[in-house]
Order: C-alpha cells, then structure tokens, then sequence
C-alpha cells in the first residue's frame, strides 16, 4: 500500500469490521446490516488523529452516510480518484446504456486527458467502479476531482467547463489545491470562494494562497 497518508475521497478497504470505531454511539441500524470489510470507506475531509482515519460509510439511499474512524494501520487497500480513471472501468461496463455518469464518461474522458489535468472519480460513480457494488441511480451526479497544486488558466478551464453542458447528467468538479477543494464552478465566477479544509471551511479570495482575508464559513 501506498506509504503517503490517504486523502479526501480515496476509497479505502480495512482488515475486519472491528477496525472500525463508529465512537461510543455506535453504528446505525442500516450501517450493521448491509456493511461488511468487504466494502470500501470514503476518506472523510478531516484531520487525522491518533492514528484513526476520519472514514465515511455508504448504505444503499442518500440519507444513509455515516461518519467514523479506521485504525490507519488496519487498512489494506486504497484506491484513489485518479486510480478509479485511470483504470477506465465504465468502458463496456454492464450498465453503461441505463445510467447516465458512465455516459459521460465515455463522452469526456478524452477531453479531461488532453486537458492534461490530474483527474479523477469521486462520489457514486467512483464507488461503484472501484468496488463493483451498485450506487449510481438514473439521477446520479457525475462527481470529479482535479489535482491543481497550481492555479488553472481561468480562460482555459472556462472553455473547457462549458463543454460540460452537453453531458448527459450535471457534473460536480472539484479542484484540489494545496490547502483544501474548492467548486470549479464557484471559482470560475470570482471573488472570494468556499474552500474545504481538514479544519473547515473558509471563505478565500485565492484557494492557492494561505490568504490573510481568510474567514471561517458560517
């Protein structure tokens, strides 16, 4: 396994369901019924403390998310986004003619390429591709993340934003920057932008400055 400290939205698979530590309430009902070790995690946007993973659980509707925590050392395989596309598995995939994300795939994917951004597969789709366990609805999102360790070309990536509009479902992107994500969208409008921390969000005017007019969102 990769010796780097996984990220937000990589995908990670533990030893055993007792590695999992859901705090003193507990698991949800749903959570013990339909989740076992053989499910991957959703590496949460927040710190890492004492060793424990901040970790997300998936149940089977969109209400059912629920926050805890792995032993870093109990994990045994991470995928990350850029794995999830890297690994093309919407091409021929069973239900690529009914749900719409892996539609688009098919229609973007060359574009996002010779872009030559770091991309990758969050959300519902990048679940499913990842660990072959149905999440995508007819209604899903298509939900990316871009690596940007530095600021994108505002003109470029406007122009390459509105060849989104022609998909066949809304897409989500996100652009990771050093010091957390921000909406691709928000940051293509200007002015000061929501970014994701570990620690929170804030309101920033540059997501690629540690910005002194930083404020914490409400």
């Amino acid at each position: 396994m990769r010796k780097d400290r996984p990220h937000a939205h990589d995908l990670v698979w533990c030893d055993s369901p007792a590695a999992l530590d859901a705090g003193a309430a507990g698991l949800p009902d749903w959570a013990r019924e339909c989740w076992h070790a053989g499910l991957p995690l959703v590496v949460r946007r927040a710190p890492l403390v004492g060793g424990l993973l901040p970790v997300g659980l998936r149940g089977p509707q969109r209400s059912q998310r629920h926050p805890a925590h792995v032993r870093l050392d109990r994990v045994i395989r991470r995928v990350t986004p850029q794995d999830v596309a890297r690994a093309r598995g919407w091409r021929g995939h069973p239900r690529l003619d009914s749900v719409p994300p892996l539609q688009a795939l098919i229609a973007i994917a060359p574009w996002l390429d010779d872009w030559g951004v770091d991309w990758g597969i969050t959300g519902a789709t990048g679940f499913e591709l990842a660990s072959g366990h149905l999440a995508l609805r007819r209604d899903s999102d298509l939900d990316l993340t871009l690596r940007c360790p530095q600021p994108l070309d505002r003109a470029e990536a406007q122009q390459q934003f509105a060849l989104l509009q022609s998909a066949p479902c809304r897409i989500d992107i996100q652009l990771e920057t050093p010091h957390g994500a921000v909406a691709l969208a928000e940051w293509l409008r200007g002015g000061r932008c929501l970014l994701k921390t570990d620690l929170g969000p804030l309101l920033v005017g540059d997501p690629w400055q540690a910005a002194a007019d930083q404020e914490i969102a409400s």
